[in-house]
Order: structure tokens, then sequence, then C-alpha cells
């Protein structure tokens, strides 16, 4: 089996450290592409032994399972790009926020007849081997398809398959879940040091907390309420602590960021729908090698919102729809 990458960034990085620590595929059976091969993750990747392309194409020739690993308004053309090279070994995992799988089925039914796609959502900790993924199947993949994801994503951390209208809310919840995490720990390493704590240990202490709470946690069985309820002592610090949480809305903050990074997730789909990309992002992807292509030119568009967006149109056939 070998893996493919379309995108070398922080995700294709913590995955491919993932895979190559839990053992599961060689380096030398990966390859990535990335139109920019000065990125950091991209020096990365080669350093791990991986193999680096600028080709998208190559990226799919090479591979048995592609993970789509861009952002997910970049998906359609992406889509369009590779979508000839696609052949019935492939299975496509797509990794971008909101993308749906009937989206990519649509673009990818003009090439194959039964292409094989899957959706998923995972988080960075797949680098430590404690990542948080969920996965749903499309219409022609296989059961064993499924199951070839599961082994590779469950070498990195916890995997399990859900219905598909879940994946936007375990986006708000474990997609996006370790920058709360991370912005949590980086205050409570603030409250340390200004209660005397130098800046290393209050960090290793506040982190140490989280982990060995959350492993508290799934060690257990009971509710976390619970387990908070048995750190406060009647009239203790704790208490006292946890009363400032909820004065300031500790509670309400996290669950309004778990429903907004849900909300836009799925206006991510939306966008993704248009097929319209902003200039400043068409430099980050392959499309400034499309446009040079003869034939192919840039038309100002205006969106929902009344700014110009990027429409490509082929100009040497009159009528042809939008890539």
């Amino acid at each position: 089996m070998s893996v493919g990458f379309i995108g070398a960034g922080q995700l294709a990085h913590a995955l491919v450290k993932g895979f190559t620590a839990a053992g599961v595929i060689a380096t030398h059976r990966i390859t990535a592409s990335s139109p920019d091969t000065d990125l950091p993750t991209v020096l990365g990747l080669r350093k791990m032994g991986v193999n680096l392309t600028t080709s998208n194409k190559e990226a799919v020739n090479k591979s048995d399972v592609l993970f789509l690993a861009v952002k997910p308004h970049i998906i359609p053309f992406v889509l369009d790009e590779v979508g000839p090279d696609i052949e019935d070994r492939h299975l496509i995992v797509s990794c971008a926020a909101g993308v749906t799988i009937s989206s990519i089925e649509k673009k990818l039914l003009q090439y194959r007849s039964a292409p094989k796609v899957i959706r998923c959502m995972t988080n960075t900790p797949v680098v430590v081997r404690e990542g948080a993924t969920v996965y749903a199947t499309g219409t022609h993949a296989e059961v064993e398809d499924g199951k070839l994801l599961e082994q590779l994503m469950a070498s990195v951390g916890f995997c399990t398959e859900v219905e598909e209208d879940l994946i936007d809310a375990v986006t708000g919840l474990s997609g996006s879940g370790p920058a709360y995490a991370f912005t949590a720990l980086d205050a409570l390493a603030d409250g340390g040091v200004k209660m005397g704590l130098p800046r290393r240990l209050a960090v290793r202490l506040g982190a140490q907390a989280l982990l060995g709470a959350a492993k508290m946690l799934l060690d257990s069985e009971q509710h976390p309420g619970q387990l908070k309820d048995n750190v406060c002592s009647p009239g203790g610090a704790t208490i006292h602590a946890l009363h400032f949480l909820e004065s300031g809305g500790f509670r309400s903050l996290l669950i309004n960021a778990v429903e907004a990074s849900c909300i836009r997730t799925r206006e991510l789909q939306f966008l993704a729908d248009q097929e319209r990309i902003s200039p400043a992002a068409i430099k980050k992807t392959t499309l400034d090698k499309v446009l040079q292509q003869p034939g192919v030119t840039v038309r100002g568009v205006a969106n929902g919102n009344g700014r110009s967006g990027l429409s490509l149109l082929n100009s040497s056939r009159p009528g042809v729809k939008k890539i």
C-alpha cells in the first residue's frame, strides 16, 4: 500500500509523523505534493524521507490511499485537476472541513463510474498518536475501505465510524479542540506566572494537569462532573476558583466555541460549492500554474458579501462552465 497527500501542511506532517512512529507505513511509500517547497512542513517531510513533488497528479499516480489535505475552498479545483488520474484502486480520503462526500463524488463521477470516497475529521494530536478521528464512507466505498482507513487512523489515536451529518459537530468539538486546550493551557500558565511560578514550570504543570485529567476521565466510567466534584473540598480553594470560572461564563464560552466552529464548517462547504477563491489564496495552490495555461483567463466576480473573488474560465471554448 502507498499513501499520497495533496497538500503538505500541518495536517499532512502530523499524520505522516504519526503513521511512521506507529510503524504502519514506511516513509518511502508516502508521497506529498505542495506548490511551496520552502514550507517548514515540507522541509520536515523531506527530512523524514517522504517523496515530495510539486505535482498533484504525481501524488495521485504514486498512491493507493489519497488524502486531500488542503483548504476546503481548494478541493473543487484539485478534483478538477486530478480527476482524470483517479483509478479504481484509489481510495480518496477528504480531511477538509465541511466538504461533503456528495460534492466530491459529484466531481469524480465525471471521470469514474464508482469513485471510492471517505470523509474524515481528525486533529493534530495524531502527531503524538493521540488523535481523535471520525469518518463516514461514501456511496461506492466498500466495508474494507473503511476498515483500511480505520486501521491507519487507529494507529495514531482514537478512530470510529459515524454518520456523515455528525462530522461538522465533531469538527467543532475535537477537530478544533486542541486549539481550545492550548488556549486554556496558555492562560493557566499565565496564572501560574502571575502568582510567582517560572514560565517553563507553569506550562509543564498546566499541561500535566490537563493530560492527567483527560486520562482519568478516559480510564473512568464516571461523569466529568463527578470527577470535578471529587477535587472540590467544601470551602476549599478549588470551589472558589470554579466560582470565578462560572461567573465568567466559562461553560457557555466553550459551548459557544464548539457551535461557532461547527457553523463555520458549514459555511466552508458553501464557499467550496461556489468554486471561487480569493487572489491571496490562489497563490498558495497549484492554481497559479493553471492560470498560466493557454486559454485560461481570470474574471472578477462578486460573492454574496459584495467582495470580489475569482472565476476561472476557459476562453478557448464559448459557453464552457466554470471549473
